[in-house]
């Protein structure tokens, strides 16, 4: 199992381009196949991704304009990460921006929204790459 480095889920962050998604699994996914491992440890991947989302707000805050996009980053059931500074409204205002459509949860949940533009891989290859693996 690969323990990733903070600046490893970063990088990987910063190559998510504008209009596509990508989800937690799917960036997991790829550094296990990166580093060749059988998997990403789940928590790990969580901490260092609140922290690139943390980091992410305070450029924002210091009027940076270049910051990485942590927004473009959504949960394996396609929701928004509630953990994310300023929350699922501030994810879903920034998705919203770049054409993503987002309706509201009909659940107990009322902050939990589904992202109905099907995720996207950053890479091509990676699936490629894990099929040749096993």
């Amino acid at each position: 199992m690969l323990v990733p480095a903070p600046l490893m889920v970063d990088e990987l962050v910063w190559k998510v381009r504008k209009g596509k998604l990508v989800t937690v699994g799917q960036l997991r996914a790829h550094l296990a196949a990166r580093f060749d491992a059988d998997s990403t440890c789940p928590m790990t991947m969580g901490i260092f991704l609140g922290i690139v989302a943390q980091a992410e707000e305070e450029d924002k805050q210091e009027g940076k304009n270049r910051i990485a996009p942590c927004w473009r980053v959504i949960k394996e059931d396609d929701s928004m990460n509630l953990k994310f500074p300023g929350g699922v409204e501030a994810q879903s205002s920034r998705l919203e921006s770049e054409e993503h459509r987002i309706p509201a949860h009909k659940g107990k949940n009322r902050l939990k929204f589904k992202v109905l533009k099907k995720p996207w891989s950053i890479y091509d290859n990676v699936r490629h790459t894990i099929k040749q693996r096993t």
